[in-house]
Formats: C-alpha cells, sequence, structure tokens
C-alpha cells in the first residue's frame, strides 16, 4: 500500500470506456483493475453509469426494453503523481475507443482500518474520568496548590458560581504567574522544608484562582465522540480537555491516557496474516527520530545543557556502547542532588541562572531500566506495552539494543486516530 498522506498533492486517473470493451478475453474495466492492483496502485472504483453516449454519439442506456447492455464504465483512482504517471504506460494502449483524464487534487484523507483503531464513535461520556477535582475563581493560590500536591494533578478546571467551567489552572500557570519554583512532579520530591517555605510564601499572597487561570478553555461536549476530541487535543497540543454537558457545566475529564485505554480495550487482535502489507503501522512509521540522549558519565553541567537544549523533562541514558540503560527526568535531578543544591538546579532548570557544578553523574542520578521495542513492533501493541508498565516513553531500539528513536502518548494519539487538520 502506497504511503499517501493528508493534504498531499495527488494525481486522479479517470478512464471511460464501455460494458462491452475487451481486453484480452475479459471486460477491459476488469483487465485495468487487475494491471492497478499488480502495480501497487492504492486502490481503484469502477462505477457503472446509467445512461451516456461515447464518440460515436450511441445512446447508451439501462432502460429494461435494452437487452443487451452496452452501459457506460468509469474506472478511477488516485495516487501519487509518480505511480501514476507509472501505471498510465500500461493503461493507455489498453484503451482502443474511449477517454483518459488526469488531473491533479489534494487529498484531504487516505486511510485503512487497521490504521485506525480508535473507537471514533464512542461518546465521551462512556470514557471520561467522571470525579473531577475543581476550583472556583475566588479559591486562594495556596489552597488551589495544596490540593493539587495532595491530589497529585497538573491540571484542575474552574467553574463559577453556575457550575460552568471558566478557566483552568496549571502547575504551568503557578510557575509562571504565580512565583512557584517548579512543576508540580518536581515539586512532590522537593524536601519537605523547602516546600513548606514556598506554600508560607503563597499563603501571603492575594492572588486567586481566577487572577492567573489559564481561560478562554476548549472544552467538549459528554456526547461528542472520541474522534472530535482527538481533533482538538492535537491541534491545540492539549493533554486533558474538560467535559462539559449541554448547559455548558463541568461533568468530567478526559485524557490522552483514557483515550489510548479504549484504543487498547477495544482493538482486537488481529492475525498478521490476515493484515495488508502497509495497512498497520509499526513504530518505525511514527517514532521521533530526532530525541535527547545523555552519556552515563556526562556531569550535572552537561545534563541540564540537554535538558535546555532539547525543551525535554526527560534523556535516555546511554552506556560506553551507546545502548539505553536508564532514564533521566528532571524531577529526579532535584530529588537525588543535596538539599542544598535544589534551589541552583530549579534556577538552572528554568533557565534563570547559571548552570550549576556537581560531581553527580547521569548514572548516578537517572532511574535504571528503560522500556523498549524494535522498530517493527504495531503502535496498538506499542501502547498496550505502554499502558500495562505505566510508562510515558518507549525507545525503540534495534536488534544491538541501540536506540533509533522515540515514542511517547502524543506521537501514539496521533498515529491511532485519524484526525482532519485544517493547512
Amino acid at each position: 500500500m502506497p504511503e499517501l498522506s493528508s493534504n498531499e498533492t495527488v494525481s486522479r486517473l479517470r478512464i471511460y470506456i464501455s460494458e462491452s470493451d475487451r481486453w484480452r478475453g475479459k471486460p477491459l474495466y476488469a483487465a485495468v483493475l487487475e494491471e492497478l492492483r499488480k502495480k501497487g496502485i492504492a486502490g481503484a472504483t469502477v462505477f457503472r453509469g446509467a445512461a451516456g453516449f461515447g464518440a460515436g454519439s450511441h445512446v447508451q442506456n439501462s432502460s429494461i426494453e435494452v437487452l443487451a447492455m452496452d452501459l457506460p464504465i468509469v474506472v478511477e483512482t488516485i495516487d501519487s503523481p509518480e505511480n501514476i504517471s507509472s501505471v498510465l504506460e500500461t493503461l493507455y494502449p489498453m484503451v482502443n475507443e474511449g477517454m483518459i483524464t488526469r488531473d491533479e487534487i489534494q487529498l484531504i484523507k487516505y486511510t485503512h482500518r487497521f490504521l485506525n483503531p480508535l473507537p471514533a464513535d464512542l461518546p465521551v461520556s462512556q470514557v471520561m474520568t467522571h470525579d473531577v477535582v475543581h476550583f472556583s475563581p475566588q479559591t486562594r493560590l495556596a489552597e488551589a496548590w495544596k490540593e493539587m500536591l495532595t491530589r497529585q494533578v497538573k491540571v484542575v478546571p474552574v467553574v463559577d458560581g453556575a457550575g460552568k467551567v471558566a478557566g483552568i489552572l496549571t502547575d504551568g500557570d503557578l510557575l509562571e504567574r504565580a512565583g512557584i519554583q517548579q512543576r508540580l512532579s518536581i515539586a512532590l520530591r522537593l524536601n519537605p522544608d523547602k516546600l513548606a517555605l514556598e506554600l508560607d510564601g503563597l499563603e501571603k499572597s492575594a492572588l486567586t484562582v481566577g487572577t492567573i487561570m489559564t481561560t478562554p478553555v476548549v472544552t467538549v461536549s459528554e456526547s461528542d465522540p472520541l474522534a472530535l476530541v482527538v481533533t482538538r487535543l492535537i491541534r491545540n497540543d492539549l493533554k486533558r480537555l474538560p467535559v462539559v454537558d449541554a448547559a455548558g457545566k463541568l461533568t468530567g475529564i478526559i485524557s490522552r491516557l483514557d483515550i489510548l485505554r479504549q484504543v487498547v480495550k477495544t482493538t482486537q487482535v488481529t492475525p498478521v496474516s490476515t493484515v495488508p502489507v502497509g495497512a498497520a503501522r509499526t513504530v518505525a512509521d511514527v517514532m521521533a527520530r530526532d530525541f535527547p540522549l545523555v552519556d552515563q558519565n556526562e556531569d550535572l553541567e552537561k545534563i541540564i545543557e540537554k535538558f535546555t537544549q532539547y525543551e525535554s523533562n526527560r534523556l535516555v541514558v546511554v552506556d560506553e556502547n551507546g545502548k539505553a540503560i536508564g532514564l533521566i527526568s528532571d524531577s529526579d535531578v532535584v530529588a537525588r542532588i543535596q538539599p542544598e543544591k535544589q534551589g541552583g538546579i530549579l534556577n538552572a532548570l528554568r533557565r534563570l541562572g547559571k548552570t550549576p557544578k556537581g560531581n553527580e553523574t547521569a548514572y548516578d542520578l537517572m532511574s535504571p531500566g528503560v522500556l523498549t521495542a524494535l522498530p517493527d513492533t504495531p503502535v496498538v501493541e506499542a501502547a498496550r506495552l505502554m499502558l500495562k508498565e505505566a510508562r510515558k516513553w518507549l525507545v525503540i531500539v534495534d536488534s544491538q539494543n541501540l536506540p533509533q528513536g522515540l515514542v511517547d502518548r502524543k506521537i501514539l494519539l496521533e498515529s491511532l486516530s485519524s484526525v482532519y487538520l485544517k493547512n
């Protein structure tokens, strides 16, 4: 199956012939279809006309009085310009009487059921998380941050007095506009004294959730299909969306993880032999090939440099042979260095201060063990593996365990669904 992608310019080929036309003893339209199939063309359709006339000006129709049927036939196929040009060489001499046309069109969507295992028609209400913590715009920041830390949630909807979504509060909002020094994953690993000092500072602040929340908010309705949710998540580069009822009141929240669980849950294991070649994506088709690697012996300064260079909060650690041996996150760095150095590290991670020196290496700071898969692993199987192991990253390695690429939840969601994105 040729690789065609959305918004690509492709060629459409149309062959106008008659039902009575023959080629080597078989109907011409059947011979054309067979030739297109042998050439590996993406697909073709035969249209049988109700009436028409051709170059000989003889009117053909399908009225019941006409016993000798000779109706108009149109064979249409769409593929890349290169493939259409290639097949024309064979098709041209097959059409003794008729017409062949070609035009360039924009491909909006080309897919296969094996490429889209998402249960696209499933309503949000059957997938979303119903029990959702939320704040009011008047909630004080110290109270909000304590609640987020306690529940370990990075994103909380904000609702007004009528229960309608007025905004959303993230740890990023607190980081940028409230003066906290780190994201929630890092804050959870700070020493208690430092965390208490920061909370004390928020207690003295007059700011409320309503003064720093993100607004307006992208939402979905509980009756919307999952296909629409995926489109909005990808189009807006979001990880989760508040769910509202017909009146706009908050009823839940839906995340990438919720959707991936449905893909894995509803996807039936299909024997490899029954899946058309190229019809099921592998991780090699979708993986990110530019991803952050750090040698196990790199020092703290180099580690911080890699974090900022890739704008990532995770790095893949490799040994002296280039094999993946662990992952290191910014929260690992903060949690595993001496408390007196944490302030400098936090500033460095936020690009606010000079990169700190330290004797710690990537090997000292990493979490050992990496979830890996080979390049030919089907994407659905990769999703199943990541969910089972509760991992956000899957490192794609070759037969020598050398990293070749990376798959995360965002990549999985995009590859397991069919999304219409405007140019």
